[in-house]
């Protein structure tokens, strides 16, 4: 069975007006059987990659597939959560998408220095957002081999 079809996509985004567009976006065409697993801020999401506390039985709390994270959240912020993730060698082939309102060059940098896969600025209107998104997924799940998949 192919690896994308048990793991979870994981989005980090605390707006819930973001965090359903895209979801929505990402289903859109109903090609996706990845579940979408959702935390509203970094530490959450570290601790479930970590399979700490709720998240302790690894069999039932999937490593993502792929990690859509946007940067302004609470609790540290999604570069210290990037950061974070790819420190740690069993999580650092995730690849991660920074998905963000912020165009700032200085996060574009940061995020490539802590080891960010790509970097897009969320588009404002709702239809950009939307292509935006099957784009990313175009790409992330259907052109690129991703880690601990058959070719």
């Amino acid at each position: 069975m192919h690896i994308a079809n048990l793991h979870p996509i994981m989005i980090v985004e605390d707006s819930d007006d973001d965090y359903e567009a895209t979801e929505r976006a990402l289903k859109k065409d109903g090609r996706l059987a990845n579940p979408v697993i959702r935390f509203e801020n970094g530490e959450d999401a570290v601790r479930y990659l970590l399979n700490e506390g709720p998240y302790a039985d690894s069999r039932q709390f999937l490593q993502p597939i792929i990690i859509l994270l946007d940067l302004n959240l609470p609790g540290g912020g999604g570069l210290h959560a990037l950061s974070r993730i790819k420190a740690v060698p069993k999580l650092s082939t995730i690849p991660i998408v920074v998905l963000t309102s912020s165009g700032d060059r200085r996060d574009v940098e940061k995020c490539y220095e802590a080891g960010a896969n790509t970097y897009v600025q969320k588009p404002v209107e709702l239809d950009s957002l939307f292509t935006a998104v099957q784009q990313l997924k175009d790409y992330w799940l259907g052109l690129a081999l991703l880690p601990g998949e058959n070719a």
